[in-house]
C-alpha cells in the first residue's frame, strides 16, 4: 500500500519511505526516519541510502 507520510513523499507497505528529487538532493527532509531513502535523478550509481530513480523502471 503506498501513502504519503508526515515525512517524505512516498511511504510503501507502512516500513520504507522515499523522498524523490535531483542529484543534489539532501537527507534533510527524512534524516530521523528509519529505513528512509532518496531516489534521485541524473545520478548513475548509489550509495548508501541514495537510489538512483533510472533503477525504478526495472520494477515496471
Amino acid at each position: 500500500m503506498i501513502k504519503i507520510p508526515k515525512f517524505g513523499d512516498f511511504e510503501i507497505d507502512g516500513k520504507f519511505i522515499f523522498e524523490i528529487g535531483g542529484k543534489n538532493k539532501t537527507y534533510k527532509q527524512i534524516k530521523n526516519e528509519k529505513n528512509a531513502f532518496i531516489v534521485s535523478d541524473d545520478i548513475l550509481t548509489g550509495a548508501y541510502n541514495k537510489i538512483p530513480l533510472w533503477l525504478f523502471g526495472f520494477l515496471y
